[in-house]
């Protein structure tokens, strides 16, 4: 690392979801008087949390070794990178896990790292605190699909008027763990929220949105209609998940979890009435590099006042 790199101001977001748990290092650009965040360093790992927990309630003790080691990791690589300042979220398998809060106390003994298990309200605020910055004028309906769990965020004029969670994820819906009627209670608060005699734009937030995304035809450099993304989701379900793997070059974790991923995000937009959708590529991790500078800046302006 060179002397100019080492005195830039970084920090660090880890996100432990249902599916994967992944570390995005970030450093501070600043330029005429804007501030933005760029990716330095970004690290994914298929933990699958959401197979134990969904399944038998706990976080195995395979799993909980392997999160140890990755946390080891992930601390040295944020000692590489003389982070300023990090925050550690989990979010549906933890705590949902009935073993959840010990694990997180070992972990944090064991590396020195504190990880809150946030709920479904506070992962969706961290999002909303990014995404909000990319829509405009008019109706907008947030589709955020993980592991787990499912948030829905209504916007109008840039303006959040309501949010749900529901138990209707990825890695729930492959194991045929979703809640009781998780589908009809999701349709149901989305025809009773949004205006359906309005324009209705979707955005969406995920890893599978993503990737549905990066392989479809697309309207703008971050926009496709919901036929195009459908045509995508029924091409991809006509591989076996070897074949997605070996010929589509999907990672093992992704090829399994697209397909009801998939089945979310367009089910969500068809109640909505939403023929477009928004692919921001933004997500919990930059939520929380988002919260992590505006706490800086805070200390920083209150320690200039103090002087």
């Amino acid at each position: 690392m060179s002397a100019l790199e080492s005195n830039m101001l970084k920090f660090a977001a880890i996100d432990i979801g249902s599916n994967g748990a992944r570390m995005q290092i970030s450093t501070v650009l600043e330029d005429n008087g804007l501030t933005r965040l760029k990716k330095v360093e970004y690290v994914r790992f298929p933990l699958r949390l959401g197979y134990d927990v969904f399944n038998n309630g706990l976080i195995s003790d395979y799993n909980e070794d392997r999160m140890v080691k990755l946390m080891l990791v992930y601390q040295l690589l944020m000692e590489l990178h003389e982070v300023e300042d990090f925050m550690a979220c989990a979010t549906s398998a933890m705590r949902e896990a009935q073993n959840g809060p010990e694990i997180r106390d070992r972990l944090e003994k064991r590396t020195g790292i504190h990880i809150q298990i946030i709920d479904g309200q506070k992962e969706a605020e961290l999002v909303n605190n990014v995404v909000v910055k990319s829509i405009g004028e008019g109706q907008y309906l947030h589709v955020d699909v993980g592991g787990g769990s499912t948030e829905l965020n209504l916007y109008r004029d840039k303006v959040k008027i309501n949010a749900k969670s529901f138990k209707l994820g990825s890695v729930r819906l492959l194991e045929g763990k979703e809640s009781k009627n998780a589908w009809s209670k999701m349709r149901e608060w989305i025809e009773e929220n949004v205006n359906l005699d309005e324009p209705t734009q979707a955005i969406g937030t995920g890893g599978n949105i993503n990737k549905l995304f990066d392989l479809s035809a697309k309207l703008t450099e971050n926009s496709a209609k919901r036929s195009e993304i459908e045509r995508m989701r029924d091409y991809i379900n006509s591989f076996t998940i070897e074949q997605r793997i070996n010929k589509l070059q999907l990672n093992p974790d992704r090829a399994d979890v697209i397909i009801p991923a998939g089945d979310i995000y367009l089910s969500a937009m068809k109640w909505a009435n939403a023929e477009i959708i928004h692919v921001p590529d933004l997500g919990l991790k930059d939520g929380m590099l988002h919260q992590l500078h505006e706490r800086y800046m805070r200390k920083k302006k209150k320690k200039i006042e103090g002087l």
